[in-house]
Parts: structure tokens; sequence; C-alpha cells
């Protein structure tokens, strides 16, 4: 299922409008959207980073291998 939608009228400097749908290759609604992943997948990456040498991980490449 889609998740909502949701309408927002927002300003914008147009050199910035125009250098983003630009590099982007696509419409504003597209650009923007792709911004705000980019955004949200930052935070994401941020607590990940957070966790950098807390996660103790024990891998036996050659137990995996013997799957194939």
């Amino acid at each position: 299922m889609p998740s909502a939608l949701r309408k927002v009228t927002i300003l914008l400097p147009a050199d910035l409008v125009k250098r983003a749908t630009k590099a982007t290759g696509l419409g504003l609604t597209p650009t923007i959207r792709k911004g705000l992943e980019s955004v949200a997948a930052g935070e994401a990456f941020d607590g990940l980073r957070r966790l950098r040498g807390k996660v103790k991980l024990s891998l036996n490449v050659e137990e995996l291998r013997q799957d194939r």
C-alpha cells in the first residue's frame, strides 16, 4: 500500500532549484523527494556510525561457503 502523501508549499531560491534539477535530471518533485530521502538516509547512516566498535561479529567464512 502506498504511503500517504503530503502536499507542502515551500519557498526555494531559484538558482538552487535550477542547479538541483539539472544535477538530478528530474523534475522538481522527484528532485525534492530525492533530497529528502538523502537526508533521511544520512540520519540512519549516522546512527550506524555511532555503533562502530560496539557490535562484535564473528564469521567463519569456510562455514558459510559450505552452503554453496
